[in-house]
């Protein structure tokens, strides 16, 4: 059975069809209450411009660390940004922006744990 899956708007993770949903399907946006909740703001934005800017001022192959992003918008406060720009990482996943790798390879960005680098999407 092919289910069908989203993305969700605010953390970036992917969101698979459950059937209580068969009704509004169109209409789901977040996977979660909490996602609900935290909709991304300003802030998330400035990251998500952060992980640009970052990338575009570094070589086409190469990658950086979240917590750059997070250092460069939070300055020396940057440690409880740190998952909010992981969510911004996702995010730009899904728009075709990123890709997320660990060791060098591309990972799912719904599913990795621990250290991640994001680099510029290779085009085929």
């Amino acid at each position: 059975m092919d289910v069908p899956e989203k993305i969700c708007a605010a953390c970036g993770r992917t969101i698979t069809w459950r059937t209580r949903w068969a009704r509004d399907w169109d209409a789901v946006r977040f996977c979660s209450d909490r996602c609900r909740r935290e909709r991304p703001d300003a802030m998330d934005r400035r990251l998500e411009e952060a992980i640009r800017s970052l990338l575009d001022s570094r070589a086409a192959d190469a990658s950086i660390c979240p917590s750059e992003a997070a250092r460069r918008v939070g300055g020396d406060d940057w440690r409880p940004l740190m998952e909010r720009a992981r969510r911004a990482a996702r995010r730009l996943v899904a728009g075709g922006e990123v890709e997320i790798c660990q060791r060098g390879r591309v990972v799912d960005p719904s599913t990795a744990r621990g250290p991640i680098r994001v680099r510029r999407a290779r085009r085929m």
